[in-house]
């Protein structure tokens, strides 16, 4: 995929509606530290408090809010305690649907941070913060794109909905894919959480497996009387890393996708010291780039377990799919979506914005998958370590929330165009 380098020249109505944001803009940055000051890690998943939050924050803005309650068991069924989903509907007429999705919930913070994870210090012109870059930063964003555009009075035609989640780290099938599987929404376009200085178009699918070794415990005086799940385990796990080595070797045709990969991230099992284990459970992450199928890819991995336990006496191997969620890639519509907003935002950052993938996965192929023309742009710096995502001292540059609010509000001008 290549650079847009062309731009729209901004009118005067536009050039009102980007002032209106840039006077807004201490009102964005004070949004957001709100929003970081109310925890929502997943794990645990205890959401529905921020969703709260996250309601009153819009409708502080003159913005309609509905409320969609995740049930209980649906939510542990996911990982998760609690959840809230939001719809903020503005109608501006007749025209396309387009939805803006962003999630609440956050990572953990975990050590090493240098303030507050919680506190959205602003320090040498960077806000820090649990959540501020990935991606309350975005709920920020959109919320007052369309705020501008709302009060703009320039001649839309369409629907700007805001969808608010709260499961992005646990999957993401009990917001977006939620919403759409409950007709609850039926955009025609989706722009999902990202970064500035790129148009996401795919992004890598994630494959998440169990795999349980199963033998006969023993005394370790007498080993041969039982069948050692570990020595099966160590077979199986040579065997998997040798898999790796090989996807290692593999590249995609998608930009800014290396290729495919596989780690094993968990292992435990045995009893004690003196006892030949009986059970040793393995857990693994399996990449899978936007050429693969995934189907193959799981059976390929399957079929490793299966013949790791014929190859053992006495052994079983049961593999249990944990995750999967299927990569992202583009759809008829996506490419025109994907012009407008690289387009507006090559204009507003001053600098070519690409149209990549990610090797990452987010919410973006829930709509994707349900043909929607769907791409990833949102506020943030030039890339994930930069903004330190998913580590301490998470970050974004203070003055990219107007800007990214920019580039959507525009973008959205161009794609609801009378």
């Amino acid at each position: 995929m290549t650079s847009v380098e062309t731009s729209s020249a901004v009118t005067t109505d536009e050039s009102r509606l980007l002032a209106a944001i840039d006077r807004e803009a201490e009102a964005a940055l004070a949004f957001l530290a709100d929003l970081v000051r109310v925890p929502s890690d997943n794990p645990p998943g205890d959401c529905a408090p921020f969703g709260e939050a996250a309601a009153r924050a819009l409708e502080g803005l003159g913005l309609t809010v509905e409320r969609h309650p995740v049930a209980g068991e649906t939510c542990r069924a996911h990982g998760m305690v609690s959840a809230t989903n939001l719809i903020v509907r503005h109608r501006f007429g007749d025209g396309p649907v387009v939805a803006l999705n962003a999630h609440g919930d956050v990572v953990p913070p975990g050590e090493g941070w240098s303030r507050d994870p919680y506190g959205a210090e602003i320090v040498d012109g960077w806000m820090i913060g649990r959540g501020v870059a990935v991606s309350k930063s975005d709920i920020a964003t959109y919320a007052f794109a369309l705020k501008a555009l709302a009060a703009s009075g320039l001649p839309l035609q369409g629907t700007i909905e805001l969808h608010v989640t709260a499961d992005e780290e646990a999957g993401g099938e009990i917001g977006p894919a939620l919403l759409l599987s409950q007709g609850l929404t039926k955009p025609d376009y989706a722009i999902c959480a990202g970064f500035s200085y790129e148009v996401v178009t795919a992004h890598n699918g994630c494959l998440h497996l169990g795999m349980e070794v199963r033998g006969k415990s023993a005394h370790a005086a007498r080993p041969e009387t039982g069948h050692d799940a570990l020595r099966a385990a160590n077979a199986l796990l040579t065997r998997l890393y040798a898999h790796a080595d090989d996807l290692a070797g593999r590249r995609s045709s998608v930009a800014g996708i290396k290729g495919p990969s596989c780690v094993v991230g968990l292992v435990s099992g045995g009893i004690n010291t003196n006892v030949v284990p009986d059970k040793v459970a393995l857990r693994l992450d399996r990449r899978i780039v936007p050429d693969e199928d995934a189907a193959v890819a799981e059976a390929d991995l399957r079929a490793i377990a299966a013949e790791v336990a014929a190859s053992h006496e006495g052994i079983s191997v049961e593999v249990t799919r944990i995750l999967l969620a299927r990569p992202f890639g583009p759809v008829e519509g996506s490419d025109r979506l994907a012009s407008i907003v690289a387009a507006r935002a090559s204009a507003v950052m001053g600098a070519a914005v690409a149209t990549n993938g990610v090797p990452l996965y987010a919410d973006a192929r829930h709509y994707s998958e349900a043909g929607i023309p769907t791409i990833m742009y949102g506020c943030g710096p030039r890339t994930l370590l930069e903004a330190n995502a998913h580590r301490a001292d998470e970050r974004i540059p203070v003055d990219h929330l107007a800007k990214a609010t920019k580039v959507i509000a525009l973008a959205l001008r161009d794609l609801l165009s009378v």
